[in-house]
């Protein structure tokens, strides 16, 4: 495979899939119900459990936004389609960290689910051909660490803010970056 038939299957995964809009998108929602969550006078501990509770909804919400979007969610013609499932499963080996937060460290389980989150972005750089993947992946990440450095226990909450933010930028950013990209493809 030459380096240009690879750049036309990202290019078809990048059209088809809109740059994975509709994942941003859905994120970005279910992170501002997360800041919800930690504004509220529980635990940190049943913050955590309530944030993996909400964190569920993070694929049903993709899925009926790539129904309005009209977003693919596999081109079975791409072999580099099922790629982008198993990048996504990669950030599920970093839950022993999260499990280690939840018991220990209840307080810092949001900056460390933010993080984890934020970092799994960076491969799709390369999969969608779309360099803000990997620019926010390094900006949410380093953020969330920084922000958490000066938080209180109690304002926790704005680091989940601070990653719907950075969702809903990422989410225009790359919708910018999909419509160039449609004038391109040639199906």
């Amino acid at each position: 495979m030459t380096k240009q038939q690879l750049d036309e299957l990202r290019l078809e995964l990048a059209v088809k899939a809109k740059n994975g809009m509709d994942f941003i998108l859905s994120a970005a929602i279910v992170w501002l119900a997360i800041a919800y969550i930690w504004s509220l006078s529980f635990t940190s501990y049943d913050k955590s459990v309530l944030t993996f509770m909400v964190g569920a909804l993070m694929l049903p919400l993709a899925f009926g936004l790539s129904k309005v979007l009209k977003t693919q969610w596999t081109i079975k013609e791409n072999p580099l389609d099922p790629l982008g499932l198993w990048l996504n499963f990669a950030q599920l080996f970093y839950f022993p960290f999260l499990v280690f937060f939840l018991i220990k460290q209840p307080d810092y389980f949001v900056m460390a689910y933010v993080i984890i989150t934020a970092a799994h972005f960076f491969p799709y750089a390369w999969f969608y051909n779309e360099i803000t993947y990997a620019i926010m992946a390094g900006f949410l990440s380093v953020g969330a660490f920084l922000i958490a450095l000066y938080l209180p226990p109690s304002n926790m909450y704005l680091l989940p803010m601070f990653m719907s933010a950075g969702l809903l930028i990422l989410a225009l950013l790359i919708y910018a970056s999909y419509k160039k990209k449609r004038l391109l493809y040639q199906e």
